[in-house]
């Protein structure tokens, strides 16, 4: 499996790079994906803001965007062992911070958080299709963190 990260430069507080791709590492393998090939761009809100209107057409920033590489219907063909481009998931680092200071937790489960939603993307759950897409999506994330937290 391969996990590269980078990040918009003079990024401010940005995560050791080790970490992030341990974790991505480990959710890849959580997920059954133990050789898929992922990217990790962590950026600020003004670009987040950018791409989540260009993408999305909301003009805010938002904490985390996936760009899958398949179609869930072409990635479902794909043995769990064969080197996939599964995607991207971009992170917005300072709307992780705020996120985790609202939430009264360290900024490290709110990554694992954002790393697994963003992970889910790409393997096609979507939670804003329907409420039941969206308890799917949360008791998946839910599942995947405690197992995370557990290894």
């Amino acid at each position: 499996m391969t996990v590269r990260i980078s990040a918009r430069p003079r990024l401010k507080g940005r995560p050791p790079s080790a970490t992030l791709s341990r974790t991505a590492q480990r959710l890849l393998a959580l997920v059954g994906r133990p050789s898929a090939e992922l990217s990790i761009y962590l950026t600020d809100d003004a670009e987040m803001r950018d791409m989540n209107r260009q993408w999305r057409g909301l003009d805010k920033p938002t904490d985390v965007l996936s760009f899958p590489q398949l179609e869930p219907d072409e990635l479902a063909t794909v043995g769990a062992d064969e080197p996939i481009p599964l995607g991207d998931i971009v992170i917005s680092i300072p709307t992780a911070r705020r996120q985790a200071d609202e939430n009264d937790h360290p900024v490290g489960e709110e990554l694992e958080w954002l790393l697994a939603h963003g992970l889910l993307h790409l393997l096609g759950y979507d939670h804003e299709k329907s409420p039941d897409h969206a308890r799917s999506q949360r008791l998946k994330e839910r599942h995947l963190l405690r197992k995370l937290r557990a290894s």
